[in-house]
């Protein structure tokens, strides 16, 4: 793989117009176990990997308090602690009782002792993205919206973002705070989320399609996907984070791995130029695929 590999071909965006990210991302919830549960399994391999992010200008990471739980936080505060240029945001409003159990707790008290225990382990004074990983159903969602809000204006967080969520709550949120970023699933295949993709465009917000890579039901032998990433000599799973990052010019995809060499195709992906041809028939095949 080339050394002269970099985020940069990906663009810029603003958050709230203001802080300036690279929009290809990295995700950090495979650098743990199985089950996003404990260490992973390769501990050194997971270290090098998040020493090489910054080395191939990405300066935006994604993480959450319940990877691992905490496996995640504390990897990134050992490995690249102080985050000179580099923006770390992370999640939370999820408990965690075993490999890949997921339950919201969306306490205002939960809340705020998320927000404190991340600082804590980030080792910074205050979170620069903070996302509540889900709403609580369980919780008036204005009371989880306030606790937001407030931790807000005690410095506590710099902005806000949302994790699967429709437009309605987008909206509702924002009467409580400016919301910065939304984070849904979302790929060529999995295509739930275009009105609120349409909503963060048109309120510049930026979009974080988690799971971007999903593509590999569409490389069968002659398909659009398999004839593109033959003439580009790429992977599908290059082609389906190409789509992603021309798809939109608010979409800051974060394709997460444990592993160097795999990070550095995600990064090669971001100078891969798909023709507006290409790009229409990959959009088709994707949605033929998801209906």
């Amino acid at each position: 793989m080339t050394t002269n590999l970099s985020a940069s071909a990906s663009g810029q965006f603003r958050l709230l117009g203001e802080r300036p990210i690279r929009r290809l991302g990295f995700g950090a919830m495979r650098v743990t176990g199985p089950g996003i549960w404990g260490p992973p399994a390769d501990l050194e391999g997971a270290r090098a990997t998040l020493r090489r992010v910054p080395e191939l200008g990405i300066d935006f990471i994604d993480t959450a308090d319940s990877y691992g739980p905490f496996v995640s936080e504390d990897l990134i505060r050992e490995v690249l602690h102080p985050y000179r240029g580099l923006l770390i945001a992370t999640k939370g409003g999820l408990t965690r009782h075993g490999p890949d159990i997921w339950l919201p707790l969306g306490r205002p008290e939960y809340l705020r002792q998320c927000v404190l225990m991340s600082m804590r382990r980030l080792g910074v004074d205050r979170i620069d993205l903070w996302q509540l990983h889900r709403i609580d159903p369980k919780v008036p969602r204005a009371e989880q919206f306030d606790a937001i809000a407030q931790m807000l204006s005690d410095g506590l967080i710099a902005q806000v973002g949302l994790s699967e969520v429709n437009v309605e709550e987008i909206q509702a949120a924002q009467k409580h705070f400016p919301v910065a970023t939304v984070q849904n699933q979302y790929n060529l295949v999995d295509r739930k989320s275009e009105a609120v993709l349409a909503f963060c465009e048109a309120n510049g917000i930026g979009f974080i399609p988690w799971y971007p890579l999903a593509a590999g039901a569409l490389a069968g032998p002659g398909s659009p996907l398999a004839k593109i990433a033959e003439r580009l000599k790429a992977t599908p799973a290059q082609i389906a984070l190409a789509w992603t990052l021309k798809r939109s010019s608010v979409m800051l995809p974060i394709p997460g791995t444990s592993k160097v060499a795999h990070l550095e195709q995600n990064v090669a992906a971001a100078e891969l130029t798909l023709s507006d041809e290409e790009f229409a028939a990959l959009d088709r095949q994707g949605r033929a695929a998801a209906a």
